[in-house]
């Protein structure tokens, strides 16, 4: 543990690498795309010139947040964690997240970073929160 921001601790570190190719072979299944992904992620991924890139770059956040949060990837996965994208950058949205989940991490910040280069698109999540003696 490391402190972090404002007597913040860093929490969790989680990062993830997703094959864009691999990607571009699944989004052509659009229930493999609407089981997973947001209808805002879906129509920000479409209105670029390679959508796959923006839909592994999702899907790798998802299980860098995963990672960082101790949080089972299959209930985040689908639809349980988003990303906005925003003028300031990705934002990890989790308020698809069921209750019980939502507790376990509700006094931490998540930090996203994105990029992609070649074939594949890179996820760093950064979890910070008080730390908690249990």
């Amino acid at each position: 543990m490391s402190e972090g921001v404002n007597g913040q601790m860093i929490l969790g570190v989680g990062v993830d690498l997703c094959s864009i190719s691999r990607m571009s072979r699944f989004s052509r299944d659009d229930h493999f795309v609407s089981r997973v992904f947001s209808s805002e992620e879906i129509d920000y991924a479409f209105s670029k010139h390679c959508p796959a890139r923006h839909l592994a770059s999702s899907f790798a956040a998802r299980e860098a947040f995963s990672k960082a949060s101790g949080l089972p990837l299959a209930k985040v996965a689908f639809k349980g964690v988003s990303v906005s994208r925003s003028e300031s950058g990705p934002v990890l949205n989790l308020k698809a997240l069921d209750e019980g989940l939502l507790a376990q991490i509700s006094s931490s910040r998540f930090h996203l970073s994105l990029s992609h280069e070649g074939d594949y698109a890179v996820a760093f999540v950064v979890m910070e929160g008080d730390f908690r003696h249990d």
